[in-house]
């Protein structure tokens, strides 16, 4: 087994750390952002750097923290540790353990999610590491990923018949996508249809329109988001939301109006928004969120329809590792388990009406 170090990112490293995270060596995720890091800090999360080095490679991650009385901290490193060997997590867990022992940061217990595609092999390294499966947190842990390194024209023939013909029958009848500036009126817009679109899917309520506000413009002023809309009568009738990071696109947001009449529409705004992609880099495409493999057919699953969709670009769902634990203090992590994490969670939903993670 390799061995590495674990240790907290310099000043400088800091101060261009978007290239560092898109460096990693499995490129990053927009969840590792410095846009992130930003908006999070305003929604009850502290935010570290941490560098992992070892292996002939540092990987750079994003940690989210929080402290709560008795416990001391918890470390979220959101999509991280950031490896493409899952043979590598065990050692750098073992140096962030050190690393956290070394410097007295009272951290009770860290959750990791890297981007490693699961197998029963990956879940053997992790229990065999002390890690504990617990419920994923992000939407993407089970996607679609489309690989866009195609030109256009073979891209779209390589698609899956029915998001193809769909893209070319919207052309042939004249849907249009516009791209929009990051303007307060854009981002209501968007949010407007979102809203329509949770309501209409009974698929809960969206986080208030400040969240998305800020999040949208951190990535916007970063250069790394865009705004997409198609138009039906004058009215936006479909929206999407697109980050560009490293070589990763990611549909992050989008909403439409359930009474409109232009075919193909919304598989149109996700070429156009593809295509504005490969120009700024991208190599991969993620629609950012399905059913698992093994249950994108079943009817009752919740994002049953959003799995029709987004699978009618590329035919394969991607099932990531999700979400694991590690104790770093046995007794508190029991605490947390057994109560702690439950009355947090509840106090902070009940204090600030938003989410916890």
């Amino acid at each position: 087994m390799p061995e590495f170090t674990a240790r907290f990112a310099t000043a400088a490293e800091i101060a261009h750390w978007d290239g560092h995270v898109t460096a990693n060596p499995n490129g990053g995720n927009l969840l590792q952002s410095l846009a992130f890091a930003t908006v999070k800090k305003n929604y009850g999360w502290g935010t570290q750097f941490i560098a992992f080095e070892g292996a002939g490679y540092t990987s750079y991650n994003l940690i989210l923290e929080k402290s709560f009385p008795v416990l001391g901290k918890l470390w979220y490193l959101m999509k991280g540790p950031d490896t493409a060997e899952a043979a590598h997590v065990p050692a750098m867990l073992e140096a962030l353990q050190a690393f956290v022992k070394r410097a007295r940061l009272n951290v009770f217990a860290a959750k990791i999610e890297p981007d490693l595609v699961a197998s029963d092999e990956v879940r053997s390294i992790f229990a065999g590491a002390g890690l504990i499966k617990v419920d994923d947190l992000q939407p993407n842990d089970h996607t679609a990923i489309l690989d866009i390194t195609p030109e256009p024209q073979e891209l779209l023939r390589k698609l899956h018949s029915r998001g193809r013909n769909a893209i070319r029958r919207a052309i042939r009848e004249g849907v249009e996508v516009q791209r929009a500036e990051p303007t307060e009126e854009t981002m209501r817009t968007l949010y407007g249809l979102m809203e329509g679109t949770f309501e209409a899917k009974n698929a809960g309520k969206a986080r208030e329109f400040a969240y998305f506000q800020q999040f949208w413009g951190e990535f916007c002023a970063r250069g790394q988001g865009q705004f997409f809309f198609v138009h039906e009568n004058g009215v936006p009738s479909v929206g999407a939301f697109v980050i560009n990071y490293g070589s990763k696109a990611t549909y992050k947001d989008g909403g439409s109006l359930q009474k409109r009449s232009q075919y193909g529409d919304s598989h149109l705004i996700q070429w156009e928004a593809i295509l504005a992609m490969q120009e700024l880099g991208a190599v991969e495409y993620d629609f950012c969120g399905t059913p698992p493999s093994d249950r994108l057919k079943d009817p009752t699953h919740p994002h049953h329809g959003l799995g029709l969709f987004k699978t009618s670009f590329t035919k394969t769902v991607t099932d990531f590792i999700g979400c694991w634990d590690l104790p770093l203090s046995p007794w508190r992590y029991k605490v947390w388990t057994a109560v702690g994490e439950r009355v947090a969670r509840q106090i902070y939903v009940r204090r600030t009406g938003q989410k916890f993670y």
